[in-house]
């Protein structure tokens, strides 16, 4: 799912050949925009810049031909420097844009400066990522041993630059290609992006590309082309890219008399990799190199520090109301002791809803967060979501969100921010620890990306990667989480490694958290008398209650329709069976079966009061509803969705711990086995370990350490 769509999209016919472009923030101005690449990567190479930008900007970006939807012409005269140049202006033209800050990386830097020179006046600045201005330095020098036409002497290396190995094999050279192109450690998704970007064309394109390209300048001519470019300039190159020599950066960024940004161990394509970085500096860029746009004049006040309210920024994980129940019973604790601490919320649906609901102050920034939960919905199937590849899919929208996170803390004069499983702030914060500006509280119920086994080597060679990585953060830049907070015990941790020659996820997790116990949010002795709870609801004391939830996402809504269809076949088994099923703000109640004795509601305001009276619960296998009714002592079945490494791994473990529940494989069970256990479970006692009441004290006197 991305994380912004455009406003418009369309596309220039030139001689016949399609351009595609995409305009996004349509209402805003100056513009900028993004040119395209070599025909290897689409206009998505750009994914973790167009929100960003859009956000202040209007922004163009455009797929060059041979790639996305543009058209893939094999003539290698489409392919030269004046007919990209051409295309630009065309794009611009259609747009009606009359100038625009223009920006490039590799053939688009190239592209971008003489686009430069030959249109002064429809450029009002041009940024450069790692130009390819080969003429300025020596060409690379392993690609110049080889020949792009002969027979390759090798199908290793940059002997694959090859126009028989790209017709042979176009995605072995694809993988090799972008391993140089990302040579910065723990870039997996950026090569997987990329390869998948490149195998869209075909061979056929790409050495039309090369053969139609613009001969190399000789030095000489190439000064004298950048001598003509007048515009503003800023030049990014990363010091061990292996592509492009980052002496062509600096010699360009000298001879244009432009800006530069190296940085320092950066590889080709630093927009992809250094996003945050990136970003700023074009930001920057942009407002430095266009007119100050007419506006009201600005008030500000600054408070001197002693004069100001102790605040606190809470960031509470958007995947289903459990983090916000538990979130908002750890700031209640808080205030019991900072009674005037102010707690802002930045949060997204339906979490703001809840939040707003109890009165809380959510910070108006959070109508600008891309939905999480809309991304995670997009990628279950029927009962599987497989989380850890969903999430590496949602890159473009944690990268749009930590921007606006990072603005909100910038602006705020925060004591404290905590981050509930805010992954993208969490590891922006850890790749640019100079962003950080307040103290910072980390919590999380799980540690460890975990493989399934249905993902074989490739799945956890990733999971280690993403491991080692966080394990390079937390350990190299030990600043950045002032406290770690687990939610839960030691003994809750899996019993795994973090992969192969990495450390014991237990150990390591009690070298560098602190234990808060699980936070239920509740006292369970309120709900010790449970004929008074079912009285109070409206049940009777004598009538088998069955509550089926699934949470706040559209996730469940496939165990929704199993569980609610095989209610006829319960009855059989339990007679007089009365069932509630709460479907949650994302789930269309109409959609799902209807039966007498079976109430289907939306929300219910008191979830919590109807699990303890409950004589039986079905539910998802999310923590938070499995570990209230651990509290509460009521027996249930829970169905953790396939693939979901947290539900099948982390929460299973926890839950065999607690001796709880009744885990059930959704693929696998019918009408007769939902019933059969539900029927066995209804006349179990149960025996759980208790859950102790104090999680949220706990964590708030951590947290209030820090304020």
């Amino acid at each position: 799912m991305r994380a912004c769509q455009p406003d418009r999209s369309g596309a220039v016919v030139r001689d016949g050949i399609a351009s595609a472009y995409d305009v996004y923030g349509e209402n805003n101005s100056p513009t900028v925009m993004l040119l395209r690449t070599w025909a290897i990567a689409q206009s998505l190479h750009w994914k973790f810049q167009i929100p960003v930008l859009a956000r202040r900007f209007r922004v163009i970006a455009m797929d060059g031909r041979g790639q996305g939807r543009s058209d893939r012409p094999h003539d290698p005269a489409a392919y030269s420097l004046e007919e990209a140049v051409c295309d630009v202006i065309a794009v611009m033209d259609e747009t009606q844009t009359p100038q625009a800050v223009i920006a490039g990386v590799s053939l688009g830097g190239s592209l971008a400066a003489a686009v430069a020179r030959a249109h002064p006046d429809r450029v009002s600045g041009a940024a450069l990522i790692a130009p390819t201005l080969i003429g300025l330095t020596e060409p690379h020098w392993a690609r110049s041993l080889y020949s792009f036409t002969d027979e390759p002497v090798s199908d290793e290396g940059w002997a694959l630059y090859n126009a028989h190995a790209w017709r042979r094999d176009l995605g072995k050279f694809a993988e090799f290609f972008w391993s140089q192109i990302f040579t910065e450690p723990h870039s997996t998704k950026q090569l997987e992006d990329g390869v998948g970007w490149t195998l869209e064309t075909d061979a056929e394109v790409l050495v039309a590309t090369i053969y139609g390209a613009t001969g190399p300048m000789t030095h000489d001519d190439q000064v004298a082309a950048l001598e003509q470019v007048r515009c503003p300039t800023l030049v990014i190159h990363g010091t061990d890219d292996q592509v492009i020599p980052v002496a062509c950066g600096v010699a360009a960024a000298d001879i244009t008399g432009g800006d530069l940004l190296l940085i320092e161990g950066g590889g080709h394509c630093p927009q992809a990799r250094d996003p945050m970085r990136v970003n700023r500096a074009l930001l920057e860029f942009v407002d430095r190199v266009t007119p100050p746009q007419e506006r009201e004049p600005r008030h500000t006040t600054w408070t001197r520090a002693l004069n100001r309210r102790k605040r606190v920024l809470y960031l509470s994980s958007p995947i289903g109301l459990g983090h916000a129940r538990r979130d908002l019973a750890v700031v209640r604790e808080l205030r019991a002791l900072h009674d005037d601490v102010q707690v802002e919320w930045l949060a997204q649906h339906p979490v703001t809803t809840f939040l707003a609901d109890a009165r809380e102050a959510v910070h108006p920034a959070s109508a600008f967060l891309r939905n999480e939960s809309e991304h995670i919905e997009s990628e279950a199937r029927e009962h599987d979501l497989h989380a850890f590849q969903a999430i590496r899919r949602m890159d473009e929208i944690l990268v749009s969100n930590f921007s606006i996170v990072q603005d909100v803390v910038e602006d705020g004069d925060y004591d404290v921010v905590v981050g509930d499983e805010a992954w993208d702030l969490d590891y922006f914060w850890h790749e640019n620890p100079e962003l950080k500006r307040s103290a910072y509280v980390w919590m999380t119920d799980f540690v460890g990306w975990l493989p399934m086994p249905d993902g074989g080597q490739d799945e956890a060679a990733l999971t280690a990667d993403y491991n080692a990585e966080m394990i390079e953060h937390v350990e190299r830049f030990k600043r950045v989480r002032d406290a770690s907070l687990f939610v839960g015990d030691p003994d809750d941790i899996v019993p795994d490694t973090f992969g192969p020659g990495l450390p014991d996820i237990r150990t390591w997790t009690e070298k560098h958290y602190d234990f808060c116990g699980y936070i239920t949010g509740f006292d369970a002795a309120e709900f010790d008398d449970r004929d008074a709870v079912r009285r109070r609801l409206g049940y009777d004391a004598d009538e088998p209650l069955v509550v089926v939830t699934v949470g706040g996402s559209g996730v469940g809504s496939p165990l929704l329709h199993k569980v609610v269809d095989a209610y006829p076949r319960l009855c059989k088994e339990v007679a007089g069976l009365r069932m509630l099923v709460v479907a949650g703000p994302r789930v269309d109640t109409a959609e799902l079966p209807s039966y007498d004795g079976v109430e289907i509601r939306g929300y219910v305001p008191e979830l919590l009061a109807h699990l303890a009276a409950c004589d039986a619960a079905i539910v998802q296998g999310g923590l938070t509803t499995t570990m209230e009714l651990v509290a509460t002592g009521r027996p249930f079945l829970y169905f953790p969705l396939g693939r979901h490494f947290e539900q099948q791994r982390h929460v299973r473990h926890r839950l065999q711990r607690h001796g709880a529940g009744v885990c059930l494989d959704y693929t696998h069970v019918d009408a007769d086995d939902i019933a059969i256990a539900l029927a066995q479970q209804l006349a179990a006692t149960t025996n759980y370990l208790p859950v102790p009441s104090d999680g949220a004290a706990r964590a708030a006197r951590v947290i209030a350490e820090l304020i």
